[in-house]
């Protein structure tokens, strides 16, 4: 008989409630509520008969039953919530079983008939209560429609409860650590419990293959006495949306369910690692991340060069900088600065002959910091070529988030270093997903902000002031008239910039923005 089978006809049996004779035994009057009555809690296990062997069938861990009195000496029987194999049953009951004593101990029996419209089943109970615990167990011979026969074994053992343990039933903790299973690296920060919906979620990093997902292993604490199933520390498989569900059960056995699954997978823009180039003495941070401080690199070398044979000249500061001392989150922020370089021209006009007047003329008298996702290639006769954003991605963005702190520089001038009186510096923070058709294609410093660029979303700031590290969290939005497509390619990046005019060579020096912990959250 296949296996399949057997379940079937365990939940055919189950589905309509048992009602047991009990045997009758006249005895005296017996303590039923001082010691007998109450809830149970204890394990039950439900086994299948196949060529003389049990079969495990299924185990409650958490299994309640409660006693009733039903007169001097009976007692009534309920099984609630009785599920098989993730199947919800109901409740099984058991009425007026007659209690006999034996020792310290109180016995019962009884049977029922149970027809369905596709078995029959004779179904035998056999129970003892001894010294505050419960034994049960029902036998239950069925025969299906046709005459095919199945035997079915339920036993039970528990232990009353006192009456004042705890009904709360919640997983107050539920976190992935890495040096528990090194998988768990891929979550990313830390789970959201919501309490009112029971569920619980969590976010990946957006590297995390399906397979890689498979194997999650948490780590949870719940209410004091309560259990939880599956077990923490026993690894789940979270891939592809599936959702794997906790039950709790609470010490008096109060029963709640949690649905947990993955809500979003989570690119990591984070500082903490940067290279430095040998060439020009300049620090990136490591990862796809690329900065202006490449098209200073030149200059900048330059003046090093004048000032080793001219103490009084100052070569300026990158715009682009580790921050170690003013950080959000661990050890490194990226720190982007706008630079000067009215003073540098001079320099190099005064002290670097020929070649130094030149690189004055091609030298902006102002340059925004910015560091954004993509590549530098520099380019001297087109500067905003130089800047090539984005990479590929799979996936629609859904939120571009992480902390920033800004300080706009006192004076602001314009491209021909004129002062502007009453201009405050602004910065800008955004990011965008654009199409393309292969992945040879990328906007640019100047074709990003052309009105037909094909960037379908976008999300930015409104404003870039505070003074103190602060919070954005900027949903992408829809551009253009266009729609996400998961038929298309995509390349996105994030750019982020100390002066939101830089583009045009327009700024305050010293306007100084930092950024820590950035995120871009994808479906």
């Amino acid at each position: 008989m296949k296996k399949s089978l057997f379940y079937y006809l365990f939940v055919v049996l189950c589905a309509v409630n048992l009602f047991s004779s009990c045997s009758e035994n006249e005895s005296i009057v017996l303590p039923i509520d001082s010691d007998l009555a109450g809830k149970y809690k204890g394990k039950l296990d439900v086994s299948i008969s196949q060529g003389g062997v049990d079969i495990p069938g299924g185990t409650v861990n958490s299994q309640i039953i409660t006693v009733t009195k039903a007169g001097d000496n009976a007692v009534s029987l309920s099984i609630t919530d009785f599920s098989f194999m993730g199947i919800e049953i109901g409740d099984i009951n058991l009425n007026d079983c007659v209690l006999t004593t034996n020792g310290d101990n109180y016995e019962f029996t009884g049977t029922t008939k149970v027809e369905a419209e596709l078995l029959t089943a004779d179904v035998d109970a056999a129970g003892v209560f001894s010294n505050g615990s419960l034994n049960l167990n029902l036998d239950i011979d069925a025969t299906l429609t046709g005459g095919v026969k199945q035997a079915v074994k339920v036993t039970y053992s528990g232990t009353r409860l006192k009456g004042d343990e705890s009904s709360e039933a919640k997983i107050t903790s539920f976190i992935f650590d890495r040096e528990v299973a090194e998988v768990d690296s891929l979550v990313i920060g830390e789970t959201t419990i919501n309490e009112e919906a029971k569920t619980i979620t969590f976010m990946v990093a957006d590297t995390a293959k399906a397979e890689y997902l498979t194997a999650l292993v948490p780590t949870i604490e719940v209410s004091k006495g309560a259990t939880v199933v599956p077990a923490s520390g026993e690894a789940q498989d979270f891939s592809n949306g599936k959702i794997v569900t906790y039950t709790v059960t609470a010490e008096d056995g109060t029963v709640a369910e949690y649905k947990v699954s993955i809500a979003s997978k989570v690119m990591s823009l984070t500082f903490e690692n940067w290279v430095y180039d040998d060439t020009y003495h300049y620090y990136t941070p490591a990862g796809f991340y690329a900065s202006t401080n490449g098209g200073s690199a030149v200059v900048y070398s330059s003046l090093e060069g004048i000032a080793s044979q001219h103490p009084e000249v100052v070569v300026p500061p990158y715009c682009v900088t580790q921050e170690t001392e003013d950080v959000k989150e661990g050890a490194t922020a990226a720190c982007l600065q706008t630079v000067s370089l009215i003073q540098a021209k001079q320099d190099l006009k005064e002290y670097g002959g020929w070649i130094g007047g030149i690189m004055a003329n091609m030298a902006p008298n102002i340059t925004a910091g910015s560091l954004f996702m993509g590549s530098f290639e520099l380019n001297a006769s087109a500067p905003l070529k130089s800047t090539k954003f984005g990479v590929m991605h799979e996936g629609k963005p859904l939120k571009f988030s992480g902390w920033y702190k800004y300080t706009p520089g006192e004076t602001f001038y314009d491209k021909d270093a004129n002062i502007v009186e009453g201009k405050v510096d602004e910065c800008d923070i955004y990011a965008v997903l654009y199409e393309v058709e292969d992945e040879s294609f990328v906007l640019d410093g100047e074709s990003i902000k052309q009105a037909d660029a094909p960037i379908v979303m976008r999300a930015g700031i409104e404003s870039g002031n505070a003074t103190d590290w602060k919070r954005f969290d900027l949903d992408f939005k829809e551009v253009n008239g266009k729609s996400y497509d998961p038929n298309k390619m995509y390349k996105i990046a994030f750019i982020c910039t100390s002066s939101k005019n830089g583009d045009v060579y327009e700024g305050a020096p010293e306007s100084k923005l930092l950024l820590d912990d950035l995120q871009i959250t994808f479906e």
